[in-house]
């Protein structure tokens, strides 16, 4: 690795660093404040423990900064803005309370004296020169005028969900914290047990590594570093802000920074790491989450190739959040498509990504479409219903997707013959069907819906919707004894979510037939419009029954999920 240049690396306070008259600032583009509920209860946990054991400290983290002017008097804030300002938010709690003793008249003048003196040191100071108060953090240009305005100077909002939601958020961390110290009733009454807090404890005994880096290239090296050693940092500020560093001039900055907006806007900041690594495997193998920032850098060197990078980045942006949503409206129009990215949203199909990806820059419509029922089809049978190890289909997708970028795949066929290999074979595939069992319960009730629907549609020949049918067990989840008397309570545990056992009927013969036997519930289901159902004609439910039944399902799963290429 390359020598990485530090300013300076060494162990500090919260108190050390924003006690010393210095600013650190956010990048303005860096993210919105983010943490959540689990963040703060965690940190409040450490600073109780802390309290609790006077001779104790807790580490933080790293932290890494860059020296924004000459004069040593301004960072910038690499990686750490959501710990400082999280703690700065607990500074505000608590210089809260003591403002709320002097109104209660509790020691007034004291307590005066102590809050200013806590503002000046923790939060804003003023300049000798103004006589202005400059704060000491600024946040980024989302959330710095909602911070300054309203957190440090205490003004609650007037219409909380008018707020940008990371300003929401920011103000939902300064009402747990606020809330939290009322419950310490050991200090909430007395201003020098509240600054003694956060004076003693939180300023001085929760402790960062600091790591002072020269330039922005340094600290991406530090980023690294820490990468390797377990330390989790965003792959993804990183990658935008080393892509803003080759940007010379400010209009080309500026520009860069309103396209990173619009891809962030699309894709999500939290989805951008899993959508940049199909992006790359468009051209190169294996690419790992760990590796996304350091493969860019590889590649992207000059000012035009982050701009290069930014607009593919843009147009396969809206591909992505689409591949997702059968109802997008980047379908509108090709209709045909949606049931196929309907059924990859129901098989949990994104190995597939950089093969869809590029083809649907390469192929027809038509094309794409079949290579999108390909797609499900192999899915389907690979992972919905024999369960195979997922790996071994990203890495397949993987090649083939960098062999339709450099043209030497130019249709679905030539896809297909690349997938053979995981294509199961009609006689795994009838045994594995023949044993599915698929639980009737959340995400899994879509899937369960969607194979009764399939069969359903091959056996009547009419379109059925997913929508239109309740699921019914034949043997019910909650058999009475008179069922016990044909299935052991391993066999119901077995049995009950198997496909066999599960049926299309209309909602008012489901509620009708409940949890009877089976010869009242086959009478009801002679009067159902649904051939599957219809088709339950044997003399009693049994394991036998079921399993037979199944077998049959199993022999008109194959031809319904097939590939229309000779094998």
């Amino acid at each position: 690795m390359a020598r990485i240049n530090l300013l300076d690396t060494r162990t500090t306070s919260f108190g050390d660093l924003i006690g010393n008259g210095k600013i650190y600032r956010v990048p303005p583009f860096q993210r919105d404040y983010s943490w959540n509920e689990e963040n703060w209860e965690d940190l409040w946990q450490d600073i109780l423990a802390l309290h609790t054991h006077p001779l104790s400290s807790h580490y933080m983290g790293a932290l890494v900064l860059q020296n924004s002017d000459s004069s040593d008097k301004e960072f910038t804030i690499i990686d750490g803005q959501q710990r400082l300002a999280t703690l700065s938010i607990i500074a505000i709690a608590v210089i809260e309370k003591i403002q709320n003793l002097v109104r209660q008249g509790e020691q007034a003048e004291a307590n005066q004296e102590r809050q200013e003196i806590l503002k000046r040191t923790y939060l804003s100071d003023r300049d000798p020169r103004s006589l202005r108060y400059s704060s000491k953090l600024l946040l980024n240009e989302n959330n710095n005028d909602f911070y300054q305005s309203n957190l440090i100077n205490l003004r609650k909002p007037l219409n909380i969900r008018a707020l940008a939601k990371s300003n929401q958020i920011l103000w939902q961390a300064f009402q747990y914290f606020s809330n939290h110290l009322e419950e310490l009733e050991d200090i909430i009454r007395s201003g020098e047990k509240l600054a003694e807090l956060l004076t003693d404890t939180i300023a001085q005994r929760l402790l960062f590594i600091q790591i002072n880096v020269e330039d922005e290239l340094n600290a991406y090296t530090v980023f690294e570093t820490l990468n390797a050693r377990g330390i989790e940092l965003s792959s993804t500020d990183l990658l935008k802000n080393y892509l803003f560093s080759l940007f010379q001039g400010p209009d080309d900055l500026q520009e860069a920074q309103r396209q990173w907006r619009r891809i962030i806007n699309i894709v999500q900041m939290e989805k951008f790491p899993e959508f940049l690594r199909y992006f790359l495997s468009l051209t190169k193998a294996r690419v790992r989450r760990e590796r996304l920032f350091k493969l860019v850098r590889e590649s992207v060197k000059s000012a035009q190739e982050a701009f290069d990078l930014l607009d593919q980045l843009e147009n396969y942006g809206s591909l992505f959040v689409a591949l997702g949503n059968p109802n997008d409206d980047f379908w509108r129009d090709t209709s045909e498509h949606r049931p196929y990215i309907h059924e990859l949203g129901l098989f949990r199909v994104k190995q597939a990504y950089p093969t869809l990806f590029a083809a649907y820059k390469s192929f027809s419509p038509e094309n794409f479409t079949r290579l999108l029922k390909l797609v499900g089809v192999i899915s389907f049978r690979y992972t919905v219903v024999s369960s195979l190890n997922p790996n071994e289909l990203e890495t397949l997708y993987n090649k083939v997707a960098i062999a339709i970028t450099k043209g030497e795949i130019t249709s679905p066929k030539q896809v297909f013959e690349r997938l053979r290999s995981v294509y199961v074979s009609d006689e795994k595939f009838s045994q594995d069907f023949s044993l599915l069992s698929i639980l009737t319960k959340g995400q899994k009730k879509k899937l369960a819906r969607y194979i009764l629907c399939k069969l359903e549609a091959d056996a009547s020949q009419i379109d059925v919707n997913e929508d239109s049918f309740s699921i019914e067990h034949i043997l019910p989840e909650s058999p009475s004894d008179e069922w016990r008397q044909q299935f052991t309570d391993a066999q119901i545990d077995d049995m009950v979510y198997r496909l066999g056992n599960l049926t299309p009927l209309e909602p008012h013969l489901n509620r009708q037939v409940g949890n009877d036997f089976y010869p009242s519930k086959c009478i009801a289901y002679q009067k159902s419009v649904y051939t599957l159902t219809q088709k339950i004609l044997a003399e009693e439910w049994t394991p036998n029954s079921l399993a037979r039944r199944q077998n049959e399902l199993a022999k008109r799963a194959v031809h319904i999920w097939r590939s229309d290429f000779p094998l």
